[in-house]
């Protein structure tokens, strides 16, 4: 189910995307994200994401980061791997894309529970120099 027309995704908020439709070697299935950039003036309805991946990298490089379990949703799926930032691999996508990711619901209400948590802005420092590295801008990575 996408986003509701009540949630803008802000810098730091982890997410579920949609890349079906994608051709590899783009990313092709449901997979989290890190929202980078959230609502900017005349783009509505748009996230600029970085995808994340519980496999650890053959050959970690500048442009991976392995987020700490601690900033992650308390779900197996975040805290029996490692989860990791691949900085090389980021999109614009619409939020008919992203889901929040459900943690369970509450018991007393019936109503679900979603993850709403964000990186804090040292984690984030490191995510954007993640990025920058992706993009061959490491040079830039000193100034943040």
């Amino acid at each position: 189910m996408p986003l509701n027309n009540h949630f803008y995704p802000k810098p730091g908020h982890i997410l579920m995307c949609d890349f079906s439709g994608f051709k590899a070697p783009e990313m092709v299935k449901v997979r989290p994200v890190l929202v980078l950039a959230g609502a900017i003036p005349g783009r509505s309805g748009l996230a600029t994401v970085v995808a994340l991946s519980t496999r650890v990298p053959d050959a970690i490089q500048a442009y991976h980061y392995c987020l700490p379990k601690a900033s992650l949703p308390r779900l197996k799926r975040f805290q029996n791997s490692e989860t990791w930032v691949k900085g090389d691999m980021l999109y614009t996508v619409s939020h008919e894309r992203l889901d929040s990711i459900r943690l369970g619901k509450d018991r007393a209400t019936g109503k679900r529970i979603y993850y709403s948590d964000r990186l804090g802005r040292d984690q984030m420092k490191k995510v954007y120099g993640c990025v920058l590295s992706g993009l061959h801008l490491s040079a830039v990575v000193q100034h943040l």
